[in-house]
């Protein structure tokens, strides 16, 4: 007997039709079809705003914890970008800081027009930072000593130095000279303002004179180099302390390294422009953690101010 003729050959059933209250929603009448699962449909949604990816390990780190240890990776130890009134809080002794010309505002002096003009970009970035503009300046005192203390920020104009920020340092540090007090400046910056043209590079000139009265009047002064500290600010008063100090892993030095190399034609030794390799060069006096930088500062502070009164 033919295979074909088998009376147990299994027969081909027309398909069942599903009622209606059976079907998926927004889907048509008929066979009931196994959903397909859209990938990471599954996936538990994470709420913004809560967790910070490291850039450096990868480490996915609770904004709170973070925040905790001073935005410092606890797994790789990278150092994140810190905002100018978390920084003071991590000096300053609570309560103890009292700022100077927060008023002050920058002028579009030149129109300047491009993608976007000046005045936009100042009232961008005001809105968003709540500050006038790319440096806080006030007194402090940390660990007891008074000290004239300025912090730049690089979430402003990426901390770019226009006549405000020149001016308003300059002020912090004839303040400190006149009154005889210590100064350290916290600097995080990509150069001076290419919006204001000449009027930016002018304000090397100015804060570094006023650094040079400083020092003749034989008081301390010590630079902090944050991630990044690089162009006119690292050819200005940033490179001018008594003691420089660096956050580990910062990026430091004048030009971008591809401008460097393009410009050279010369291969550039691993680690170039980092903190490490400036110290190893001899350019900055120590690297120090900023877990631990409130109390070098005291140390530093107690060291230069006996010295200080010694002289």
């Amino acid at each position: 007997m033919a295979m074909s003729d088998s009376p147990f050959r299994k027969k081909k059933l027309p398909p069942v039709a599903v009622p209606p209250s059976q079907t998926l929603p927004g889907a048509e009448a008929g066979p009931l079809r196994k959903p397909k699962l859209q990938p990471g449909s599954r996936r538990r949604e994470i709420p913004e705003g809560l967790w910070t990816k490291c850039p450096q390990c990868g480490a996915m780190l609770h904004d709170r914890d973070l925040a905790a240890n001073l935005r410092v990776c606890s797994s790789c130890q990278h150092h994140f970008t810190m905002d100018p009134v978390a920084r003071i809080a991590s000096l300053a002794d609570p309560g103890t800081f009292e700022e100077r010309d927060a008023g002050m505002e920058s002028v579009d002096v030149l129109k300047f027009t491009g993608v976007a003009t000046y005045v936009d970009r100042l009232q961008k970035y005001r809105q968003a930072t709540g500050r006038k503009d790319a440096v806080v300046t006030g007194r402090a005192r940390i660990c007891g000593r008074p000290v004239e203390l300025a912090v730049m920020d690089f979430g402003f104009l990426g901390g770019s130095m226009g006549s405000v920020v020149g001016e308003k340092i300059t002020r912090t540090i004839e303040r400190a000279t006149a009154e005889r007090l210590p100064l350290i400046i916290v600097s995080s910056s990509g150069g001076a303002r290419m919006y204001e043209g000449m009027f930016s590079l002018m304000q090397m000139a100015k804060t570094s004179a006023a650094l040079a009265y400083h020092a003749r009047a034989r008081l301390p002064f010590i630079s902090v180099l944050t991630n990044p500290t690089t162009a006119g600010v690292m050819a200005s008063y940033a490179s001018l302390g008594d003691l420089i100090i660096a956050e580990p892993g910062a990026m430091i030095g004048f030009a971008g390294p591809r401008v460097i190399k393009d410009t050279t034609q010369a291969t550039l030794p691993p680690g170039f422009q980092t903190a490490e390799f400036l110290q190893e060069h001899g350019l900055i006096d120590a690297i120090v953690p900023r877990t631990e930088l409130r109390q070098r500062l005291a140390c530093y502070l107690e060291f230069l101010g006996a010295h200080t009164r010694q002289s």
